[in-house]
């Protein structure tokens, strides 16, 4: 069964979401293990532009094998 574009849209959304949530969290528990002292906002900052970094990572090979897909499928 095909998924549909809304349910795609709504499974990316609460991918990027948690995933998030998740770096924040990590951060928050796994800097002090290093000495690195950060502030809630700068943790969320940083949580933000790896989130961005993770969806353009994502994205780009998405769409590579995407690519590699229909090459070696013939379909497309």
């Amino acid at each position: 069964m095909k998924q549909s574009r809304t349910m795609s849209l709504v499974e990316s959304l609460t991918n990027v979401a948690v995933g998030y949530g998740i770096a924040v969290f990590a951060q928050i528990l796994v800097f002090p293990l290093f000495g690195l002292s950060t502030t809630l906002a700068e943790n969320m900052a940083m949580g933000a532009i790896f989130t961005v970094v993770s969806i353009a990572r994502s994205f780009t090979l998405r769409r590579f094998f995407e690519a590699v897909l229909i090459r070696v499928d013939g379909t497309g």
